[in-house]
């Protein structure tokens, strides 16, 4: 009898020290709900996440946003933005995108679908003290509230330059244009040859522009397909100048019929100071078929010797722990 509790007692410390060693990983998607379109960036040494309401677009009336410090646990911060706080904003409100200028955290956001130059709504502007809100109109009004290039104000991406020019790059409709922000992100300053918005479309082009840049090269992103479809993916070029020209190289995120469907409308994390990266996206569950039926993951992106994006991998597990030296 002894022995035996010897034994018991020895395979559970065996049992204890093997899981240890074990990789935890988050899991997919990395929170409950419904949510696409999702923004991964970094503040304060703390991972953020800042998707879409994924729901009938009457419902889509505010923002909710998302922090970890180790990419495994999530907090959320409900309601950031709502309608009330945007007056002019009355649903549909989609695909925030964030930056931090000046102590402020400015975020990027569609509303309304509009579906002409005669409806109210396109992309507006909010601003908050705290990356976790609240936040409150910045303009009153929309920043780009018609169809210029016949790009529709949705889908907006801001960027910063190595020089420390801010873009916004947007678009729906199969166009995309990139912009020259002023500094008050309150308006535009107009491009060399007088106009104010650049059409940059590559081939394939449908929606969701992200930017970044690796080895001084500026790889530029974007979703192909339907969103309620199964074939929704994601694509890239690569180009010396932030307005191109992009000629596409290929896909690098889509479906794998054994995991999910509708793996899109992406964004980039890289570890700082490292060379290391992740992409944030959604995609739906095998046994979803409603097209809000969205969840947010994150898996793991590479590149080979020439800089080229390898396919990723999308993954029922996720990624493993990693943190910002908090």
């Amino acid at each position: 009898m002894k022995n035996l509790v010897l034994f018991i007692a020895l395979l559970l410390t065996t049992l204890s020290a093997a899981a240890q060693t074990i990789q935890k990983t988050a899991g997919n998607p990395v929170f409950p709900g419904w949510y696409a379109d999702p923004e991964g960036i970094i503040f304060n040494k703390k991972f953020y996440i800042y998707p879409t309401f994924s729901a009938p677009y009457e419902k889509q009336v505010f923002l909710d946003a998302f922090s970890s410090e180790d990419l495994l646990t999530w907090k959320k911060h409900p309601a950031i933005l709502d309608t009330a706080a945007i007056k002019w904003a009355k649903r549909a409100v989609w695909a925030p995108s964030i930056i931090e200028k000046d102590k402020k955290y400015y975020l990027f956001f569609g509303a309304n679908d509009i579906q002409n130059d005669n409806e109210k709504g396109g992309i507006g502007v909010a601003v908050s003290d705290s990356p976790e809100g609240p936040f409150k109109d910045h303009l009153g009004k929309p920043l780009i509230d018609k169809f210029h290039n016949g790009a529709q104000p949705i889908d907006q991406f801001v960027f910063k330059d190595k020089d420390g020019q801010y873009y916004l790059f947007y678009g729906g409709w199969r166009h995309c244009n990139v912009a020259k922000l002023n500094k008050d992100f309150t308006g535009f300053i107009p491009f060399e040859d007088g106009k104010i918005f650049r059409e940059i479309t590559p081939e394939n082009y449908v929606e969701g522009p992200f930017m970044f840049i690796k080895n001084s090269k500026y790889y530029f992103m974007w979703s192909e397909g339907g969103w309620t479809g199964p074939n929704y993916s994601v694509a890239y070029a690569v180009a010396d100048s932030p307005f191109g020209p992009f000629k596409r190289v290929g896909k690098i995120l889509q479906q794998d019929p054994k995991v999910a469907t509708g793996a899109g409308h992406h964004s980039i994390i890289q570890i700082p100071g490292k060379d290391r990266w992740f992409i944030v996206y959604h995609r739906r569950p095998l046994t979803e078929t409603d097209g809000n039926h969205r969840e947010t993951c994150i898996d793991e992106m590479t590149f080979n010797e020439k800089g080229e994006i390898n396919p990723v991998k999308i993954t029922k597990e996720g990624v493993g722990p990693v943190t910002l030296g908090i």
